[in-house]
């Protein structure tokens, strides 16, 4: 089995078909099929179901995934070996993050990295919940991942680094009078207030959601998964929004107001990488989030 048949496999499974799979890694559909054949003829199973003109992976396929990806990792764990040896450090880490933990913890461990390893490169990949975070490098898809949530994530399958904790704030338009006593404010001082809201299941939503089954009238005018379009949103005008504390710096830019909640949860932020053959790039991240989490 060459390792190219391997990279032809998760090419097709990545890109959803042969033809997408052949133009990203450029080399003509009939040579991908006939690879992927190959392979399928050297397991003795059928890897692919083929449909119409799609593909669906098979359960001898699914069973590949994972021992294929790290397979590949291990084979570029090689070159950048071997590439350390030629004093040309580098590497790729492929890491999912949720939201927040993308803003920060990851902006410092990032600079550090870049500071002690300034040849590796990092492959971002969003995620919504603390879910599929784990599913992502469970399955392969990333070495490390990045997630909060309520508590401390806890995983048969891979190592889990907590990185502390985000208190959660209030972010309002700054012309929002009620508001500006410098107290913890609790749900019961926002009656009436409108919301622009996270996904339902985000800790930031479950606040809301608190509020609401305990009576308090508050009003979600938006509810978005794209965290990136909050603070405009409030901005200009929308409503309140709940958000970790990491958001407090580029709020304030933005002119907005910031308060304090009381009796509100935290969000326990971790980092979350396999427990076996990670490449060397993605070690050295793991131990520059060790080092920043002392």
């Amino acid at each position: 089995m060459e390792n190219r048949h391997l990279r032809h496999f998760l090419a097709v499974v990545d890109q959803g078909g042969v033809t997408r799979a052949a133009e990203h890694l450029r080399i003509a559909q009939p040579s991908l099929s006939q690879s992927i054949k190959g392979l399928e003829k050297e397991l003795g199973v059928p890897l692919f179901h083929r449909v119409g003109r799609t593909m669906v992976l098979s359960s001898a396929g699914q069973a590949l995934l994972g021992p294929a990806r790290a397979a590949v990792r291990h084979m570029d764990s090689v070159h950048d070996a071997a590439a350390t040896v030629a004093e040309v450090r580098g590497g790729h880490v492929d890491l999912v993050s949720m939201p927040t933990p993308a803003l920060e913890p990851l902006s410092s461990i990032t600079a550090r990295l870049a500071a002690l390893h300034p040849h590796i490169a990092l492959r971002v990949r969003s995620a919504l919940t603390d879910r599929q975070v784990l599913t992502a490098v469970e399955s392969g898809e990333a070495e490390v991942g990045l997630l909060g949530g309520n508590t401390t994530p806890v995983a048969a399958d891979v190592e889990v680094m907590p990185l502390g904790s985000q208190s959660l704030i209030l972010v309002t338009h700054p012309e929002a009078p009620m508001l500006r006593s410098g107290q913890p404010l609790r749900g019961s001082d926002l009656e009436g207030s409108t919301f622009v809201a996270s996904a339902p299941g985000t800790l930031t939503r479950r606040v809301l959601d608190d509020w609401l089954a305990a009576g308090i009238a508050v009003q979600v005018a938006v509810e978005t998964d794209h965290r990136s379009s909050v603070l405009p949103l409030v901005t200009a005008g929308v409503g309140h929004t709940i958000l970790p504390s990491a958001w407090r710096c580029t709020a304030e830019q933005l002119g907005l107001g910031v308060h304090a909640l009381a009796d509100a949860p935290e969000l326990s932020v971790s980092l979350i990488s396999r427990r076996q053959d990670l490449t060397p790039a993605a070690r050295a991240l793991v131990d520059v989030a060790r080092a920043e989490a002392l």
